[in-house]
């Protein structure tokens, strides 16, 4: 990948602001973590001698084609689409440029992004605020999709397929070590066997999780890393979000005290289900399946991400232990669809 010109940037991002409000500009780039696709910067947005605005810059990687969830314009649009949106919480995105590389400049939200489940910190929320924010994320959720993608602009964008998405996931799983599939062919087959039919297309994060969510206590301020946003079966997005109340994944060998009782305190996915409902009422059909499928994802993505890490000269030490819980994602997804089918019988 060609090696990103930071003064280029910070020069064209300054132009650009002055554009918009003359005498501004944008200063102290600082890389950040976040997604995986595109590059993540802090930033300052000077207006004036006294006025000082955190922002922050997503930029699509030089030197290679800015598209799929490399195109960050795209990933601006589904902000523009959704700012304003009833019950919804984005940042707001300022500024952007088709480069090349192209970027955009959006508001920078303060706030935590914590998943229970995965992440370890010195300083986890208590049990009382890991539950509000599953169940103000399961809420913001169902406020989302109660918007048709015709309503917010967004009608040109094709629905992905359920047969589609899971063929995707089959496909990148595909290219993973032998060592790596374990039973996936088994539960692809079983998801394969039995795909729903799909209900009316809306817009779907991809990723739709308290860690990619920045919240002020149990305050849903932002949803964050819109990389791989599409439009296609909302069941997939909300199912996601219940598999991380126990997503039998882990990346750490031992957590302390603190995190284990931030990840118990996620509430269990009926409950979260029931939030749901409470905002976007009508029932959920065939939730088995939706959630078996989102544990084919993730080992799907986690068996890609350890062939990657271990091809590293200094391979990270908690990708190979999520690869070692690979087995267990794919038998929780099998148990799954064997409970459904036991009890349809």
């Amino acid at each position: 990948m060609t090696e990103l010109n930071v003064q280029e940037l910070l020069d064209r991002a300054t132009l650009a602001a002055g554009v918009r409000w003359p005498g501004a500009s944008v200063t102290d780039l600082d890389p950040l973590h976040g997604g995986v696709s595109s590059l993540t910067f802090a930033a300052e947005l000077r207006d004036g001698p006294d006025s000082r605005r955190q922002i922050v810059v997503k930029v699509a990687p030089p030197g290679l084609a800015p598209v799929r969830n490399r195109d960050v314009l795209r990933q601006a649009r589904v902000l523009r689409a959704l700012a304003g949106a009833d019950g919804v919480r984005v940042p707001e995105v300022l500024l952007e440029d088709a480069g090349p590389p192209p970027f955009f400049v959006m508001s920078f939200e303060a706030g935590v992004a914590y998943e229970p489940h995965k992440d370890v910190s010195p300083t986890p929320p208590s049990p009382a605020i890991v539950d509000q924010r599953a169940r103000n994320a399961s809420r913001m959720l169902a406020q989302m999709h109660l918007l048709a993608p015709g309503a917010l602009g967004l009608g040109d964008e094709a629905a992905t397929p359920l047969r589609s998405e899971l063929d995707r996931w089959a496909q990148l799983y595909g290219t993973a070590g032998a060592d790596l599939r374990h039973d996936e062919t088994e539960l692809h087959r079983a998801l394969a066997d039995s795909v729903p039919a799909s209900v009316a297309p809306r817009i779907l994060h991809g990723d739709y999780r308290l860690g990619n969510m920045q919240f002020v206590g149990d305050r849903l301020r932002a949803i964050i890393d819109w990389e791989i946003w599409s439009v296609g079966d909302p069941r997939t997005d909300l199912a996601w979000l219940l598999t991380w109340t126990d997503p039998v994944q882990r990346f750490v060998e031992a957590r302390d005290e603190a995190n284990r009782a931030a990840a118990a305190a996620m509430p269990h996915r009926d409950e979260l289900v029931g939030e749901y409902l409470a905002v976007h009422p009508g029932g959920i059909t065939d939730l088995p399946w939706f959630l078996a499928y989102c544990y084919y994802k993730m080992a799907s993505t986690t068996s890609v991400l350890a062939k990657r890490n271990r091809l590293r000269s200094d391979p990270d030490p908690a990708l190979e232990i999520a690869a070692s819980t690979l087995p267990d994602v794919i038998t929780r997804g099998l148990e799954i669809l064997a409970s459904a089918n036991a009890r349809s019988v």
